[in-house]
């Protein structure tokens, strides 16, 4: 049987071309699991805001892979004693950190499954796939879940400045078009250091810091908390509630048997089983979509209009506002959609919600972003910095939204 060449590049839009450094992070990028990865898109549905956004989970952990090998060859460079082993773990973490993740990305975390985020079911499948690569993972699986005694090994993974969110601010960036979150994260990169077994940016790297933090909060309010994602990531999180609901009630819906199984069993952390990590493994956007499109004909009131929302982009209105919204409000929107369909109370709250946002670019007291001057002292970026705007970047804002229906009179 002829051998297969196991040592491919890669071209990425971004960062030219990545090289697959071994046989292993070769086999792991095969494996059915990853591959998954290619059907979640990066970014839910914000690809009805930002046409371009339609990159996958995919795409996001080989330019991950691609930047770690970046920083070990940076560090080494700076006298960093990184062994192959440690190099390998690094790269097989950063690879599988998002493995976990359902459709839709973040959307639909609590939707599927209930109590269990993704980065837990992104170690049940590290550790499943570890046994079938006869422990191969066992050191990557350790420095994840930041149990092995080289800190910054895990920082590189999982920190306020880890190669997950050097990747995704400037993946998204270039394919929202949105050009505030484009970061340089290769000079970022070139500015790391270590110190006492933490991961730190010199000195000169202070702006390239505090451009990420405000590429990041920028980010966040032009893209990941635009207001039409925001309604229609709310309107998919209710069209599964409606279907669970309707499930409960004896309701036969048409689903792909993945989907089918998550909406007939309740799965929380206890009852997370290696079989139902195999039929989640089975589920992706498309399993969504799909029965979205069936859904949007069900003789259901709610399911059929809220997934002709989703299908035909035709979505609710929405105002976000810096105070809370008078209660009397949202009850008159919710009186007048009742009286216009003839519908419960109760249902119409499927279509007038309300809901708040939070954005905190820098978590002061969280994994600091440390500044390591020519003096070899040490000061968190907030203080390290002269820009007033990061003390600000640092203190969470919150917003209030309230999503209802629109009227064609």
């Amino acid at each position: 049987m002829k051998k297969r060449n196991k040592l491919k590049i890669l071209n990425d839009p971004i960062y030219g071309f990545i090289t697959i450094p071994n046989e292993l992070i070769f086999d792991l990028i095969e494996h059915k699991y990853f591959q998954r990865l290619r059907r979640i898109s990066q970014m839910g549905l914000s690809y009805l805001v930002y046409p371009g956004a339609h990159h996958t989970r995919f795409h996001h952990a080989l330019g991950c892979m691609h930047l770690m090998q970046k920083a070990v060859r940076v560090l080494r460079f700076k006298g960093v004693d990184i062994s192959e082993e440690e190099e390998e773990a690094l790269y097989v973490a950063i690879l599988l950190h998002d493995i976990g993740h359902g459709p839709f990305s973040h959307a639909m975390e609590h939707s599927i499954v209930n109590e269990i985020n993704h980065e837990s079911i992104s170690l049940m499948f590290m550790e499943k796939i570890n046994k079938e690569f006869n422990g191969s993972l066992t050191l990557a699986i350790r420095i994840f879940k930041g149990e092995y005694h080289r800190n910054f090994l895990h920082q590189l993974i999982s920190s306020q400045l880890d190669m997950d969110r050097l990747d995704y601010l400037k993946r998204d960036s270039f394919y929202t078009g949105v050009s505030e979150g484009n970061i340089n994260s290769e000079r970022l990169i070139t500015m790391l250091t270590i110190v006492n077994d933490e991961l730190m940016v010199e000195e000169k790297g202070i702006y390239s810091v505090e451009k990420f933090l405000l590429a990041r909060r920028l980010m966040y309010w032009q893209v990941y908390l635009h207001k039409t994602s925001l309604v229609a990531e709310n309107l998919l999180i209710r069209v599964l509630q409606r279907a669970n609901e309707l499930v409960d009630r004896g309701v036969k819906l048409k689903g792909s048997r993945a989907l089918t199984f998550f909406l007939e069993n309740k799965i929380i952390a206890e009852n997370f089983t290696s079989e139902v990590l195999e039929t989640f493994a089975r589920l992706d956007d498309y399993d969504i979509i799909s029965a979205m499109k069936e859904w949007s004909t069900s003789e259901d009131f709610v399911l059929s209009t809220l997934s002709s929302m989703i299908i035909d982009r035709d979505l609710l209105k929405i105002k976000i506002k810096k105070k809370p919204f008078q209660k009397n409000k949202k009850e008159k929107y919710i009186k007048e959609f009742t009286e216009k369909y003839e519908i419960t109370d109760e249902e119409a709250r499927y279509f007038v919600f309300d809901g708040t946002i939070s954005n905190q670019a820098y978590h002061p007291n969280k994994q600091n972003i440390n500044i390591l001057y020519k003096s070899r002292k040490i000061v968190d970026i907030v203080k390290a910095t002269d820009q007033f705007n990061l003390e600000a970047l640092s203190k969470p804002v919150t917003k209030y939204f309230m999503c209802y229906p629109k009227y064609k009179h």
